[in-house]
């Protein structure tokens, strides 16, 4: 039997043991660029400007030049740019003959689901209400952007988990950005399979832009592009530092970062499963961090074994095992409580409870983006079909922020219209604070109301 020494994964021993090497191992933000990255910002600038001034280069590029600029960032990066950055209805019906009558019903049961879990969520947001003389007012975004990343790789089921809770919040326009594919004969497109998830979910334009540049368009507005209330949706990290710098300028979800998933289990556990769920983490890139903590050192030796084997024949093999030894990893503990403690700590973006009676310990979960309960509930399943959408807080930011959802599309207006008589019960108390506060005039405001009657 393989053991995890064969494949340098290291089982650590104890919760200090296991706190301290997974909160060393989240990653910082990095701003030195890769060799890669040098290379495609020397298509764009003469000189050699670094990660965060090349980033505002590029925004400050589309917020003077609008479309010309976007398309010249693309032709640059790329070595094509889009005719027209919008995606025509011509392109629509390419994607629709492009993709099959199975994989459009599979993504309409996921649309569906999807659409189901948020509209119960909206039976439960918050409400107007009017009290007292007191209320509020609860609102949808006007017109809200979504960005869907990927070229290499394409993500349908982002368009489904961003686009259906706004359309469920009443959002009165979606838009989408996502990067064109460079085609041989010098046109880019929008990949087929985004274009009928978009059609599925009801979004009203699909512009073809990636990267900051589609952060600085969206934010700004071109030509083309109309400036949107608030953006959504995670990217690489041009995406993230662009909407790092644009917040303010427009709304934003969160930032996002590498994937996480922490696994919680025990020795009822099936070391067979757990690894599967871990690589399904995994093969994203080797920035994802995929995580066991058990109880059973038992489980965790063959969950190490079951790596190996189960990457035998994954093409992403070499990422999927370079996460596990750098940015993941696997823990013993003594019980489930040292499990949970760790967990709440490190405030994963997905935690999995694999363990006897997983129900009952919900409620000492308190810091996740999203948790998943039992064998037969696997983060892959809320990937695509659960309901719950799949954008959720990462590098620790579940302490405080929460998976995206229908209120992140709506905001409130408080309303006050009080009587006269509450005027005169309550506008003492407030003079008095403004006059503590040295604000006269907001003193004399009250006090003229209640003089002049």
């Amino acid at each position: 039997m393989v053991n995890a020494a064969d494949i340098d994964i290291p089982i650590w021993q104890g919760a200090d043991a296991a706190r301290r090497q997974l909160l060393a191992r989240r990653r910082p933000d990095d701003d030195e660029l890769s060799e890669f990255e040098r290379q495609i910002l020397g298509r764009l600038f003469d000189d050699a400007p670094e990660f965060e001034e090349a980033v505002g280069r590029i925004i400050q590029r589309v917020r003077d030049g609008g479309d010309d600029a976007v398309r010249a960032i693309a032709e640059a990066i790329d070595g094509a740019a889009p005719e027209s950055l919008v995606v025509t209805e011509e392109e629509f019906s390419r994607a629709r003959d492009d993709v099959s009558p199975e994989l459009v019903s599979a993504l309409q049961h996921a649309a569906e689901r999807v659409r189901r879990y948020h509209e119960l969520q909206l039976e439960h947001a918050a409400r107007s209400f009017s009290s007292g003389g007191l209320g509020q007012l609860v609102r949808p975004l006007a017109r809200v952007g979504l960005y869907v990343p990927g070229t290499a790789a394409v993500y349908p089921s982002t368009v489904l988990h961003t686009a259906i809770p706004a359309m469920v919040a009443g959002v009165r326009e979606v838009v989408i950005a996502s990067p064109a594919v460079p085609a041989d004969d010098g046109s880019a497109h929008v990949n087929a399979l985004k274009l009928v998830a978009a059609e599925i979910a009801g979004v009203d334009t699909v512009y073809k832009v990636g990267g900051a540049q589609a952060i600085a368009a969206l934010a700004y507005g071109t030509e083309s592009i109309g400036a949107v209330d608030k953006i959504f949706g995670p990217g690489n990290r041009f995406v993230t530092a662009a909407k790092r710098r644009l917040y303010g300028v427009v709304g934003i979800d969160a930032i996002y970062g590498p994937t996480e998933t922490m696994i919680i289990a025990d020795h009822s556990a099936n070391p067979e499963l757990v690894a599967a769920d871990l690589l399904a983490q995994a093969e994203h890139d080797d920035l994802a961090a995929p995580i066991l903590i058990s109880t059973s050192e038992a489980l965790a030796e063959a969950v190490a074994a079951e790596l190996l084997e189960q990457t035998a024949d994954l093409p992403r093999r070499d990422i999927a095992l370079n996460a596990v030894r750098n940015r993941g990893g696997l823990a013993c503990v003594p019980d489930i409580d040292d499990a949970l403690a760790i967990a709440n700590e490190y405030a994963p973006e997905h935690l999995a409870l694999v363990v006897e009676n997983a129900h009952q310990r919900i409620g000492e979960v308190r810091n996740a983006g999203g948790l998943f309960v039992g064998e037969a509930s696997p983060e892959a399943l809320g990937d695509y079909v659960a309901g719950p959408s799949h954008v959720m807080p990462t590098g620790g930011s579940a302490r405080f922020s929460s998976a995206l959802n229908v209120g992140e599309f709506m905001k409130i207006t408080t309303v006050v219209q009080v009587t006269d008589d509450l005027l005169d019960e309550i506008a003492g108390d407030a003079e008095l604070i403004a006059h503590a506060e040295h604000l006269d005039a907001h003193a004399r405001s009250l006090e003229r109301r209640r003089r002049d009657r």
